[in-house]
């Protein structure tokens, strides 16, 4: 069975700041995202990003309560999704899609996939370009990934 693999905005604007954006076309056939996740990302979209219509309303609205539209809608879509991966970062966003049984990876989890790939030559560059664009990464997870 084919993986959807479903985004949060971070990662998008993430790679987009950092010119890396298709990388998740060389990781995934198809990327998918919430009409709130595109309102967010507030730029052309390319065409292996589909926007998809959230249709786990209830859930939508309960977590909308806690975290922001784009990952309430997110986290919603892959509740509903079959065999989905969500790409999400923001810490509360991670654990409540955890804690609802969805499997996620972050922004840094796909530029590891990506090197190990051989689609990123210098990970350290990237993640430097990262920071200097806004992406926080602590000082404890910089000396993980680079150590």
């Amino acid at each position: 069975m084919k993986r959807a693999v479903i985004s949060d905005t971070s990662c998008l604007i993430a790679l987009q700041k950092v010119e890396k954006l298709e990388i998740l076309s060389s990781l995934f056939t198809n990327v998918t995202i919430t009409e709130e996740v595109y309102q967010e990302f507030g730029n052309t979209l390319p065409s292996w990003i589909t926007i998809v219509k959230n249709k786990n309303e209830s859930k939508f609205i309960e977590l909308q309560k806690v975290l922001d539209l784009g990952e309430s809608s997110s986290i919603a879509l892959a509740l509903s999704t079959d065999n989905s991966l969500l790409i999400i970062d923001e810490i509360k966003g991670r654990k409540i899609a955890i804690k609802n049984g969805v499997e996620i990876i972050g922004t840094l989890g796909i530029l590891i996939l990506a090197k190990n790939k051989g689609l990123i030559d210098n990970l350290e560059k990237v993640i430097y370009d990262l920071r200097q664009n806004g992406f926080h990464i602590s000082k404890k997870l910089m000396d993980i990934l680079l150590g």
